[in-house]
């Protein structure tokens, strides 16, 4: 029998465990010193889930345990600020922040004033509340007054502390910039161009966007940071530097003085010392900054100077001019990627950019194109969109006279026909962008189609990259996917760089690939909109591809995160004839095309379509569409008259509350729905 003492020595072990972890994530991502290994930190970790598995009456929801997220909301509510969050004036003009300062020392009547600099992140605003050390609360801008409650979504990022480090105060409000990093941008735009989807445009829009996903579990895949500028509590310390600096120790990530991030002036030339440092420096962050905030640093004179309606009198925003150049244009060249949509690139003369030389630059489409009014051989404007992405932006139609003269307007329209392949392009009702209907044929789709099959998150066939796709696609060896099975040493050996080791690991490779599940196989087939998650959706709700393609529009609108966009892509892919012709020889070839039976698994909600909406106590939302899944059922994401019944947990949104209502489909508790599957 178990006695109070064992309970006891758990409850210890398990509060020093997540101090512990607490502890080691702040010094891993926020100080960059770590001082285990991340095998010692997982060992932690498992040990604590273990510990909250068996003993749940010590659950805690900022257990690091919890981090992850995955408990989708149906909204954001709405929350009040307890002190306004407001905006900074802005100047572009080094004159103009002379003035304010000149006006700052008329304020302050001849005290003696310490100016202290940092870094303006590009990014979205957001109010921390800790109450006793622990994150309550995590509120947008909104409008300054009010914004929203994303408490569940800011979890999620590693660099915000879920429980302070000591000596941290009791009570905490603090202020922060949460930011996209340019490497993790890089690679959700390469998955994006992966799975056919459009690429963001810039890191801080994607920040801003990733917030407001209702699934935490998505937002933590974006890998979002954050930088804390700002402590509101009063009475932490006397000046605005000092404050930032204490941040650091509670656990928070804030800018580093050995980097120069954060400084200290009593006048305006070490203002402007560092406006100009980081004009140039700030093309070396990993991070978009826009410009430089000087504030007075002392609370007290902060408050003597006081407040606008719109912005603070102590505070001020430099900021940076976009850098821009001027070059010519010698081209525009197309590209076509492997879902056949048609990109115009604007080939450059060579020009230095944010300290890089930029010789290609997006225009992103035949809008874009038809909007600048482009021709060859003008000369334009470039700027990096978002520090990243180097877009045309403007003509210098001053100088166009001559390149009117020599050249047509008629040589940058966007082509009629696929400069790859000749097939008519088309470009559907309310898209942007051209497509090559050609995906049997069309060399840039053949390739790029068998490169994704291949990738890592799909089949991840060792011995086969992108070199050797190429070759076997122009040596007609491959025409598609299914091709790959048929490949034997006699046809590989005459090709460049294929010795027999390396045939023989190739060939292997594709035999051990016939073992990879359903879902990833159903990824790489590389339909348009369905990606690594609508794979895994398709795949657990349907079971196996027969059952999707005999599926209709309605029944696949009906499987959870798939709407009517996604559902007319998935039938138009497989309406093709040379689909239909690769898949079947996908299927000779022994791929898995069905779910594998999981252990546990029953037929008791067998046929039934089930909605699941709101919080619940014993598991996630992700937890119980699982256990729908498990038992036979199929998760559905909006209610129909098809729909068998809703689990409902608390915050159900009342419209769907209403639908429900009006559709006669039941409602049940958690409760209710564990006995249905357990009965």
């Amino acid at each position: 029998m178990e006695t109070t003492s064992d309970k006891e020595i758990a409850g210890r072990r398990i509060s020093e465990l997540r101090g512990d972890l607490h502890a080691h994530n702040h010094l891993y991502y926020n100080k960059n010193q770590p001082v285990i290994s991340d095998k010692a930190f997982d060992l932690l970790l498992k040990e604590l889930e273990a510990l909250e598995l068996a003993y749940p009456e010590f659950n805690d929801p900022l257990s690091p345990t919890m981090r992850p997220g995955g408990i989708a909301q149906d909204g954001f509510d709405k929350a009040k600020h307890s002190t306004p969050m407001l905006s900074l004036s802005n100047t572009y003009d080094a004159h103009e922040v002379e003035e304010w300062m000149s006006r700052v020392d008329k304020g302050l009547e001849g005290e003696d004033v310490v100016y202290v600099m940092e870094l303006k992140y590009d990014g979205v605003a957001i109010s921390l509340v800790y109450e006793k050390g622990r994150l309550m609360k995590a509120i947008t801008r909104g409008d300054g007054e009010t914004g929203e409650d994303i408490t569940a979504n800011v979890k999620t990022i590693r660099t915000i502390p879920l429980l302070m480090q000591q000596p941290a105060p009791e009570n905490l409000e603090i202020r922060g910039e949460i930011f996209y990093p340019f490497e993790d941008f890089k690679a959700l735009n390469e998955l994006r161009e992966e799975e056919g989807e459009a690429q963001f445009a810039n890191p801080r829009n994607t920040a801003a966007g990733s917030l407001k996903l209702l699934d935490s579990k998505e937002v933590a895949k974006r890998k979002l940071d954050c930088m804390m500028y700002g402590v509101i509590s009063k009475g932490v310390s006397d000046t605005h530097s000092e404050a930032v600096s204490s941040a650091g120790d509670w656990g928070f990530k804030v800018p580093s003085e050995k980097l120069k991030m954060i400084s200290t002036s009593t006048d305006s030339k070490g203002v402007m010392a560092f406006i100009s440092y980081w004009d140039i420096a700030r093309h070396e962050l990993p991070f978009a900054i826009d410009g430089v905030v000087i504030k007075v640093d002392r609370y007290d004179q902060q408050e003597i100077l006081g407040l606008t309606s719109k912005s603070p009198r102590w505070a001020i925003s430099f900021k940076f001019e976009t850098e821009r150049v001027r070059t010519q244009l010698k081209k525009i060249t197309f590209q076509v990627g492997r879902t056949g949509a048609v990109t115009p690139v604007a080939n450059l003369e060579p020009v230095l950019l944010g300290g890089t030389t930029v010789k290609r630059a997006s225009l992103h489409n035949a809008d874009q194109i038809e909007r600048l009014g482009l021709r060859s051989n003008d000369y334009v404007f470039v700027e990096k969109g978002g520090e990243i992405i180097p877009k045309v932006v403007g003509v210098d139609e001053s100088a166009r006279a001559v390149a009117v003269d020599l050249f047509t307007q008629s040589e940058s329209v966007f082509p009629t026909h696929c400069l790859e392949c000749g097939t008519a392009l088309i470009r559907e009702e309310g898209e942007v962008v051209h497509y090559c209907p050609n995906a049997a044929s069309c060399p840039p789709q053949v390739k790029g189609r068998i490169k994704h099959f291949i990738s890592r998150k799909a089949m991840n066939i060792d011995g086969l990259g992108s070199e050797t796709v190429t070759q076997l696609v122009e040596a007609g060896l491959v025409i598609d996917p299914g091709s790959l099975y048929t490949l034997t040493s006699e046809d590989l050996l005459p090709l460049d760089r294929m010795a027999e080791k390396s045939v023989q690991k190739l060939l292997l490779g594709i035999e051990a690939s016939k073992h990879i599940p359903f879902e990833r196989v159903l990824f790489g087939l590389g339909i348009r909109y369905v990606g690594e998650t609508v794979a895994k959706k398709l795949a657990r709700s349907l079971e196996s591809l027969d059952a999707i393609m005999n599926t209709n529009r309605e029944d696949l609108i009906e499987v959870d995160e798939i709407g009517e966009r996604i559902a007319d892509s998935i039938l138009a892919f497989f309406a093709e004839e040379s689909n239909k012709s690769f898949i079947h020889r996908l299927k000779d070839a022994g791929l898995q095309f069905a779910v594998q039976e999981v252990e546990g698994a029953t037929d008791k909600l067998a046929g039934a379509a089930v909605v699941v909406s709101g919080v619940f106590e014993k598991h996630d939302r992700t937890g119980i569409k699982k256990l729908i899944e498990q038992h036979g059922g199929k998760v559905s994401s909006s209610i129909s008259k098809k729909t068998s019944y809703i689990v409902a947990g608390e915050k159900m949104g009342p419209s769907k509350r209403e639908k429900a209502e009006k559709l006669g489909v039941p409602i049940i508790s958690e409760e209710e729905f564990l006995d249905k599957i357990s009965g």
